[in-house]
C-alpha cells in the first residue's frame, strides 16, 4: 500500500507536537503506556519514537486495526506495539499490565455510559502514582470553553454522539484519581493529567 493510502488525520498532525511536549515530562517515570482508542496510529507512531524510554501498545475498535497497522509498518518502533481489541465496555483493560494511560478525543465521541465505564476502570487497575494523560474538548463547571465548542457539542449530540463531558463529573466517576494539572491546548482543547491518589 502506498504512503498516501494510508488513513491520515489532520487532527492528529496538527497537535502531536503539542501533546508530545506534555507527555514527555508527565510520563517521564512511567514504563508502560495503553493508548486507548489509537485512531490511524498517528499518534501512536510519533510519541512512540520521541518517548524511548518507554511501551506504547496501541488498542481501539477491530475495525480501526487495518489502518493503525499501516502507520506502525510505515514507520516502526522497537517500543511500540501492535494494537490490542478494546471497543469499551465490552473489552476490559487488562489489570496490573500498564502504568500510563493516553487517549485522545474519545470522550466527547464516546456515550456518557462508555465514558463512566472508562474512568471507573482507569480508576480501578491505574497503580499508585500512575498517570492518566487525557486530551481533548471539555466543559468546566458546565462551562464551554469557546462558543465554536458549545456548537460542536450541540452538533456531536445531534449526530447521535456523547457529546462534551465535564471534568468535574469524570472525577465524580474516578474518585480514587487526582486532576494533577489542567495543560491549555491547541483549538480549544485541554490536557486532564490525572494522578493515583496514594492510599
Amino acid at each position: 500500500m502506498q504512503e498516501q493510502e494510508i488513513p491520515f488525520s489532520q487532527a492528529c498532525e496538527n497537535n502531536k507536537q503539542a501533546i508530545l511536549n506534555i507527555l514527555q515530562l508527565a510520563f517521564a517515570n512511567i514504563n508502560v503506556v495503553l493508548e486507548i482508542g489509537s485512531g490511524t496510529g498517528q499518534h501512536a507512531v510519533y510519541f512512540a519514537k520521541h518517548l524511548p524510554h518507554l511501551s506504547w501498545q496501541t488498542a481501539d475498535q477491530l475495525e480501526y486495526h487495518a489502518a493503525i497497522k499501516h502507520y506502525l509498518q510505515h514507520y516502526p518502533s522497537p517500543n511500540l506495539n501492535a494494537p490490542i481489541a478494546l471497543k469499551i465496555p465490552l473489552d476490559d483493560i487488562p489489570e496490573n499490565q500498564y502504568d500510563g494511560f493516553f487517549t485522545a478525543n474519545t470522550a466527547h465521541i464516546m456515550q456518557e455510559n462508555e465514558v463512566q465505564h472508562m474512568m471507573q476502570t482507569i480508576n480501578r487497575v491505574l497503580p499508585e502514582n500512575g498517570v492518566f494523560c487525557q486530551y481533548g474538548p471539555f466543559t468546566q463547571n458546565g462551562e464551554f470553553n469557546s462558543q465554536s465548542n458549545a456548537d460542536f457539542h450541540q452538533k456531536l449530540i445531534d449526530n447521535g454522539r456523547g457529546g462534551y463531558r465535564d471534568i468535574e463529573e469524570l472525577q465524580a466517576w474516578a474518585p480514587q484519581l487526582i486532576v494533577d494539572n489542567i495543560v491549555q491546548m491547541p483549538a480549544n482543547n485541554l490536557m486532564l493529567i490525572w494522578q493515583k491518589r496514594r492510599k
